[in-house]
């Protein structure tokens, strides 16, 4: 990894390529149609992960960070949408989450050479629970402080856990064995900058 401040183009393109794969990932979504907002289960998280896992704390953040700013500024790369008005719906702390998920698993990835199925897929389930702790909180926070809806204990756990969180958990294995694969290629592609 290159020691300066700037991004090489090696670098833009890959933070580019996962910002893309994340967008994409929102279009393969299952909507369960949920009150007080209906939950998705998308590809995004998967998408997340592996740059998390693959790629240095500075890109994998700068990644994820383009991907929400596109969408913030009104491309609909979002699973309902885009635009500044998102950030008061309540499922938008899940993408923010995106965000200190990816960032803290590359972190904890770049603290250790070599890593197998087992060591990534524990740094999986940190960014999970990093993922799902600010999206539940920001989801409480706007349910009852914007937009004045009742939020109960349990909407939270049904509606912002239970119901996706074992999609999710299967796409932190899915990722872990795909990066435990991949890290070889993409320490060689990332030492070579």
């Amino acid at each position: 990894m290159a020691k300066g401040k700037d991004l090489t183009i090696r670098e833009l393109t890959l933070g580019g390529l996962f910002a893309a794969l994340i967008a994409a990932g929102a279009f393969i979504k299952i909507t369960i149609p949920v009150e007080p907002v209906p939950m998705h289960v998308t590809l995004q998280w998967f998408f997340v992960l592996l740059a998390g896992l693959l790629l240095d704390k500075r890109l994998a953040g700068t990644s994820v960070g383009a991907y929400l700013l596109l969408g913030l500024m009104g491309v609909p790369v979002f699973a309902s949408g885009g635009g500044l008005s998102y950030l008061i719906r309540p499922t938008f702390g899940y993408l923010m989450g995106f965000g200190a998920a990816g960032f803290t698993m590359a972190w904890l990835c770049e603290r250790t050479a070599a890593f197998g199925f087992v060591r990534f897929f524990a740094v999986s389930l940190a960014g999970l629970l990093i993922y799902y702790g600010v999206g539940v909180a920001y989801y409480f926070f706007v349910c009852r402080f914007l937009i004045s809806r009742e939020v109960t204990w349990q909407i939270l756990l049904f509606n912002c856990f239970l119901l996706t969180a074992p999609a999710d958990l299967a796409l932190c294995a899915a990722a872990a064995s795909v990066a435990a694969k991949l890290q070889g290629s993409f320490r060689r592609i990332l030492c070579q900058l």
